[in-house]
């Protein structure tokens, strides 16, 4: 078979895999943590193109730019330029980003702050409060005991 006659590989798409196996459905099911940084950045783009998923486009689109650091240091134009990107996805990637580094650098009096056991309740409660299976997980704590951030440390079985 000559160049001109082979076929392209197969990419599975989004839509092809089971519908819990997607990645927005996951998210709904087992939340965001379950997740891996490709799955959540296909969830942003919401589309690929023919030849390519959402999911294989995140995927080389962190390989390319060497995960989220590099995403988000790189010039808007340079992203702009990757194939199945253009000017509004690089800006919902872009902005998605600039909301995570904001969350990161949240000013100490807007962070929650653990001193009794009600305080994890009223922080966890609400996330917590209707999961269908067992969820272990970890606040962490800076030096004033001020949330910055928590971690799923293991998730049971539904029984």
């Amino acid at each position: 078979m000559s160049n001109d006659q082979q076929q392209a590989p197969y990419q599975l798409l989004i839509r092809d895999l089971p519908q819990g196996e997607r990645p927005r459905e996951r998210l709904r099911s087992y939340g965001e943590g379950a997740l891996s940084t490709a799955e959540l950045l296909a969830i942003l783009l919401r589309v690929g193109r023919p030849q390519e998923s959402a999911l294989a486009v995140a995927a080389r689109l962190l390989a390319v730019f060497g995960g989220l650091k590099g995403l988000a240091q790189a010039p808007f134009g340079e992203l702009e330029m990757q194939p199945a990107l253009g000017e509004a996805k690089t800006a919902q990637i872009k902005a998605a980003l600039e909301i995570g580094r904001r969350l990161l650098t949240a000013s100490p009096e807007e962070r929650p702050t653990i001193s009794s056991p009600d305080d994890v309740f009223h922080l966890m409660s609400g996330d917590m409060a209707f999961l269908e299976q067992e969820h272990l997980r970890t606040i962490l704590l800076n030096t004033k005991n001020q949330v910055i951030g928590i971690a799923e440390v293991s998730r049971g079985t539904v029984n």
